[in-house]
């Protein structure tokens, strides 16, 4: 790892940071090096552009705007709203289906409802406030249910008792699950209220969302854009203001990248922490996993109740959530290029506004941001392909419905000539599955390395400020030729580290900007924290519809 840092002088212009470079003939490794770059260039720009023409005569589908305010507020302001009994819980969950009814046609987000049961749940909690007729009775309510009245959505991969659990396999078209993953009963233990379940891509592997069971996701700044996955269902719905609250979960950026794609936060917790029983077939025995939840917000003031409605009053209290964080006691790092040859560069506007970030924070404490480079991020594709080798499933299996263990070779020859029922990211996977293994050796010593070095910087006073990606959302499809730019997300899960995603403004296209927030094992109130700050000074969540001045 090598890093530097520049006296504070005022106003910090990044470009004054950098070190002199050096010449670009010195020795023969720069000059592959740029050569690499170069054609990599070439290639990003001509995949654009014919995405850009495919694209050119379709026209993005308008978002209508929203009839009852009360779906643009965070998840804090309505808990606080219904207990000063200035709206109710039915009111609530009434203005919510409204706008899923309203948006879903156009985002095909979510997937399958139970509005019914939910308004008959909401009606028993108004009873509950009815009849705790002191202020007293009403906060000993409040302070067992802190999402009390609620109403959210759950990926449909994630079993939600009643509820589709097909994973987005044909094999399991109607099939319902009988019971609520942990994750699920956390909320609802919590007070939130599930309004029904959202799509997702194929067993969750991919980094789009699309299948076979319920087609596709649209991204609800331009439909013609990637809402991201596997959580895409849930950032689409989300942004739309159709959920207040999405659960989503993180094994590659799964909740991270949709929420970057729809302008919303997303935070992955410290690996480990929560039961994954009921997250697909997992069992929540396994004995490692990189996978996480993630919750998904319009609000950073939100992340807070809900990590600890996840964690419980025990192991909230062990991690602090909640507890105050002085921004200017802590030390700031970044990376702005992760040197992965397989993956993008990021582009000038998110370069431009991580130096933005980079000078906000310069203006709250005393050392500026120390810009960082490790090693191991080059390898960041491998090292999670490699981390997915130990998580306990067969995925040939887990694509035949754990009745049969599917065949690549049969599956490639059904989809040239259009007779498979699994979507081209699981066959693709499928064939990523049959090249050779990254050695195992190698990669193990690399993981540890790594995760050394970043433990060792960040300590539990730190954070690390990491490009969230190297584009805006791309076009439909368009990721299937750059299936590799999800390792900017992934090389966190091999970590096990917190990481929130952060909205920061509208690009140049009208889509979301964002910057990944990272911090050491068990500081996620770090991440969270930085993440109030910065929502402050960009704005967070944009509204993908048109507003009204008194909106705004």
């Amino acid at each position: 790892m090598t890093g530097y840092r520049k006296e504070k002088q005022g106003k910090v212009h990044l470009k004054k940071t950098r070190p002199p470079k050096k010449s670009k003939t010195s020795n023969p490794c720069n000059c592959l090096s740029y050569v690499i770059s170069f054609i990599r260039f070439i290639y990003d720009f001509i995949v654009s552009l014919i995405f850009y023409y495919v694209y050119k005569n379709t026209p993005s589908k308008t978002l209508p705007p929203v009839e009852d305010l009360l779906v643009l507020d965070s998840c804090t302001t309505i808990v606080n709203k219904i207990k000063n009994k200035e709206v109710t819980c039915r009111l609530v969950v009434e203005c919510f289906i409204k706008r899923i009814e309203q948006v879903n046609p156009t985002l095909n987000a979510v997937v399958d409802t139970r509005f019914d049961k939910a308004l008959v749940e909401a009606d028993e909690y108004d009873k509950l406030i009815e009849l705790a007729n002191t202020e007293e009775k009403i906060n000993l309510i409040f302070d067992g249910k802190p999402l009390f009245g609620i109403p959210f959505t759950s990926k449909e991969s994630t079993g939600a008792k009643g509820m589709a659990w097909t994973l987005g396999l044909v094999s399991r078209t109607g099939m319902k699950s009988k019971e609520d993953a942990e994750v699920v009963k956390s909320l609802k233990t919590a007070g939130a209220i599930l309004l029904g379940v959202t799509n997702v891509p194929e067993i969750n592997l991919w980094c789009e969302t699309r299948n076979k069971v319920y087609g596709q996701t649209n991204n609800p700044y331009n439909t013609n854009h990637s809402a991201g996955g596997s959580s895409g269902g849930e950032a689409s719905i989300v942004s739309a203001c159709g959920s207040p609250l999405g659960l989503g979960t993180d094994i590659g950026g799964s909740a991270r990248i949709p929420a970057f794609n729809c302008g919303l936060f997303g935070h992955k917790l410290t690996t480990g922490f929560i039961n994954t029983k009921g997250m697909t077939f997992r069992k929540g025995t396994e004995k490692q996993t990189m996978v996480s939840v993630g919750p998904i917000t319009k609000y950073a003031e939100d992340l807070t109740p809900v990590i600890k409605a996840f964690l419980g009053p025990e192991k909230s209290l062990e991690l602090k959530i909640g507890q105050e964080v002085d921004l200017s006691s802590l030390k700031y790092y970044y990376v702005d290029k992760p040197n992965d040859p397989r993956v993008s560069p990021i582009s000038d506007e998110l370069q431009i506004v991580l130096d933005h970030v980079i000078e906000d924070i310069t203006s709250i404490t005393e050392l500026p941001p120390l810009k960082v480079k490790f090693s191991g991020t080059r390898y960041s594709y491998s090292l999670w392909r490699h981390s997915m080798t130990k998580e306990e499933s067969d995925f040939c299996a887990t694509l035949g419905n754990n009745q049969i263990r599917v065949s690549v070779w049969s599956e490639i020859l059904k989809t040239v000539v259009g007779r498979s029922n699994h979507s081209l990211a699981a066959v693709l996977k499928l064939i990523d599955l049959q090249l050779p293994k990254v050695n195992a050796v190698w990669a193990d010593a690399e993981i540890e390395k790594l995760s050394n070095e970043i433990s060792t910087l960040l300590g539990d006073d730190s954070v690390l400020f990491f490009p969230s990606s190297p584009t805006t959302a791309k076009r439909h499809c368009e990721p299937f030729l750059h299936p590799y730019n999800f390792a900017y997300w992934a090389i966190f899960n091999v970590l096990k580290l917190p990481v929130t995603q952060v909205p920061l403004g509208l690009g140049l296209n009208g889509l979301p900007l964002g910057i990944q927030v990272v911090a050491g094992i068990n500081q996620d109130r770090l991440c969270v924290a930085v993440a109030k700050h910065l929502e402050l000074t960009f704005g967070g969540w944009k509204p993908p519809f048109a507003t009204s001045t008194m909106i705004n």
